[in-house]
């Protein structure tokens, strides 16, 4: 379990040295969350890719709800 959460800070870490924040929005805290919940089950890897995708997908969620609400403008 050390290790995953280990690896998981490291990619956290990495992530965000590489500056594609637009790309990677919510799937870092995903990852960590789901990393960290999997390895109590045994499955560490396999919480964190799933982990990645559902905050991935929060995170357009939220983008989609706030455009919404805001005009467009250029027209």
């Amino acid at each position: 379990m050390k290790s995953i959460v280990t690896l998981a800070a490291a990619l956290a870490l990495g992530s965000l040295a590489i500056g594609t924040p637009a790309q990677a929005k919510g799937c870092i805290k995903g990852a960590i969350v789901g990393g960290v919940a999997g390895s109590m089950a045994g499955h560490g890897k396999m919480g964190a890719a799933a982990g990645c995708a559902v905050g991935h997908h929060n995170a357009n969620k939220k983008d989609r709800a706030g455009q919404q609400g805001q005009p467009q403008q250029g027209r």
